[in-house]
């Protein structure tokens, strides 16, 4: 039989819906769902995790290639975005706590923003890609007709030409003499024509008696005993495929994460959150932190290793 004084706590305790019987369960309840949502997200990501390092393993030069020609200023730039949107995220808990509605509102904004800075930054990267013809499905890539095309070497002035961009090659001196370089694609195919300086760096060791090669490597990059570049950019392919689905869907966990954000942020300038009050900005900053860690792993595999052999 419900008390008096449970009546009159599920009459006034903010926020407490009708199915609990008081805040300490609700809380509960909503906590040991959300650790649980991310058990799963860790379970999802973990695969694409774990397909990376599986071709990484087989073929780590065409990776290695393929990552220094990432540019890892935009990824670090990233990073850093990322972590101070965690500070704000863990501010506003904080605030939220305390009852301090403004400075609620200061810090999701911030939050906001520097999440929105990320995707930006992704939009640049991708957009890069694009241009560079490195979206590893046939079709999607810029379309460069014959006429289009320039000499080697020769910058292109003609509307609609495709230049490789120095932002994207700067890790090599070899490569920035193809910064100019137009290429026709008329079907918008992926292409590589950015070199094999880590491979030639590799066979340059392998001549010394150092092996570089994994056994997947030398059945993968040759045909017939003789270097193949086909098979060399396939294996590139592979990289620019996981690049795309990791960093595509931890974009697209970011812009759900901007949703929560945005209703969030309704909630806290109606002054909903208080000390007695505050699960929902503790959950949707249990899920901010996740995004950013993902982050925080994705960036050194997919920007970083490998980036020595070019030094």
């Amino acid at each position: 039989m419900s008390t008096h004084a449970d009546t009159h706590e599920h009459s006034h305790a903010p926020g407490l819906q009708h199915q609990f019987d008081n805040m300490q369960q609700q809380e509960e309840s909503v906590s040991i769902g959300m650790w649980m949502f991310l058990v799963q997200e860790i379970l999802f990501f973990g695969g694409l995790f774990t397909a990376y390092l599986v071709f990484r393993s087989r073929y780590p030069l065409a990776f290695a290639e393929a990552s220094n020609h990432l540019d890892a200023f935009w990824g670090g730039l990233n990073t850093l975005v990322l972590i101070v949107s965690s500070l704000t995220m863990a501010l506003t808990v904080f605030y939220a706590q305390r009852g301090n509605r403004n400075m609620q509102v200061i810090m999701i904004l911030l939050t906001m923003f520097f999440g929105t800075v990320f995707l930006g930054v992704k939009v640049i990267e991708y957009t890069d890609k694009y241009n560079s013809a490195l979206v590893p499905v046939h079709g999607l890539n810029k379309r460069i007709k014959e006429s289009d095309a320039k000499h080697e070497g020769e910058p292109a002035k003609k509307e609609g030409a495709f230049v490789i961009p120095l932002i994207e090659t700067r890790a090599s001196a070899a490569a920035a003499a193809d910064n100019h370089k137009v290429v026709p694609n008329p079907r918008g195919e992926f292409q590589w024509h950015y070199g094999q300086h880590v491979f030639d760096y590799a066979m340059e060791k392998e001549k010394s008696g150092k092996p570089y090669l994994t056994e997947a490597e030398r059945i993968g990059y040759f045909s017939n005993g003789a270097f193949d570049p086909d098979k060399y950019r396939d294996k590139i392919r592979i990289f620019y495929f996981i690049y795309f689905v990791m960093t595509g869907l931890h974009a697209l966990h970011m812009i759900v994460g901007l949703a929560i954000m945005a209703w969030l942020l309704w909630m806290a300038f109606r002054g909903t959150f208080s000390a007695e009050y505050y699960a929902p900005v503790e959950m949707s900053g249990l899920y901010w932190h996740f995004v950013d860690i993902v982050w925080i792993f994705l960036f050194p595999l997919l920007y970083l290793l490998g980036r020595h052999f070019l030094h």
